[in-house]
Formats: C-alpha cells, sequence, structure tokens
C-alpha cells in the first residue's frame, strides 16, 4: 500500500468519524427537545430517552476526543515550547506521544475487560438494552486514541511555534 492509499483511507476515516459525531450530536438534540416538548404538554416524558441521553454523552465525549487526537488538539500546556530549542521540543513531544499511546492502550485494555465482564454477566442498561452495548464506545475510543497517538509519534503534526 503506497503512501497516497493510505491518505486516502484517513480522509474516508476521518470522514466517517465526522459524520458519527454529528449524527450523535443531533440525535441528541432531537431527543432532549422531544423529551422537553413531552413533559410540557403531555405531563410525563419518555422513559427510554433520558438514560439514551445519558449514554450518547458518553458517545459523544469519547468520539469528541478521538477526533481531538487526529490532530493533536487535546488540552496542552505549552511550557516546555517556549522553553526548549525546536530540536529538543520535538523529542519531548514524542516522549509525550509514547506516554499517552500507553495510557490509552492501557485503559482499553481494561475498558475491554470491563465491557467483556457486563457481556458475560448479562447487564441489562435501559429499555432491555445490554451495558456492554452502551460501553463499547470505550475500549473502541481509548484503542483508537492509542493508535492515533502511535501515529502522532511516527508523523508528528507540523504547527509553527510562538
Amino acid at each position: 500500500m503506497n503512501k497516497r492509499t493510505i491518505v486516502r483511507i484517513l480522509r474516508v476515516v476521518n470522514k466517517v468519524e465526522d459524520w458519527l459525531l454529528i449524527s450523535m450530536l443531533s440525535v441528541m438534540v432531537g431527543l432532549a427537545v422531544l423529551q422537553i416538548f413531552y413533559r410540557n404538554f403531555s405531563g410525563g416524558g419518555i422513559a427510554w430517552i433520558d438514560p439514551l441521553l445519558r449514554m450518547l454523552v458518553l458517545w459523544v465525549a469519547l468520539s469528541g476526543a478521538v477526533i481531538a487526537t487526529r490532530t493533536d488538539n487535546h488540552i496542552r500546556i505549552d511550557f516546555f515550547a517556549k522553553a526548549l530549542s525546536r530540536r529538543y521540543y520535538l523529542v519531548v513531544q514524542r516522549l509525550v506521544y509514547v506516554y499517552c499511546a500507553m495510557i490509552c492502550g492501557f485503559i482499553a485494555w481494561h475498558a475491554v475487560r470491563f465491557v467483556q465482564m457486563d457481556y458475560e454477566y448479562g447487564t441489562e442498561a435501559f429499555a432491555g438494552i445490554p451495558a456492554w452495548v452502551t460501553e463499547v464506545i470505550i475500549p473502541i475510543a481509548f484503542g483508537l486514541m492509542a493508535l492515533r497517538y502511535c501515529l502522532l509519534i511516527l508523523l508528528p503534526p507540523r504547527r509553527a511555534r510562538r
């Protein structure tokens, strides 16, 4: 596989991630408005909307974290960017990426075990939906973030320092 093919695949993956996030956020807003409407005009809401909204908040937050990792836009403290020369800063930056990849991989590994446990015990989240279905985003998101940080180790983004 050549570099051009890899870039095309990554663009498609990025667009799919963006559209999934937009879709989930749109569903969240729509369901919240629907719930407010039902509560105000029919005297009660729909029982499964509130737990579904809580689950979607988790999914949107972790999907947003994956997207932020794509371009290295997570929260950062740029002390080293101002205190070190560019050469040493790039070394420190790569060490941070290694650390982040290890931590995300560690969380993903244990999240898989957590989801597996809920699958084996048959835990129910709400409305007959198994808990593992709502939790599966945790190992997926942290696994993708670990993968993205590994890519950043190899190909750090080029950005101008102040």
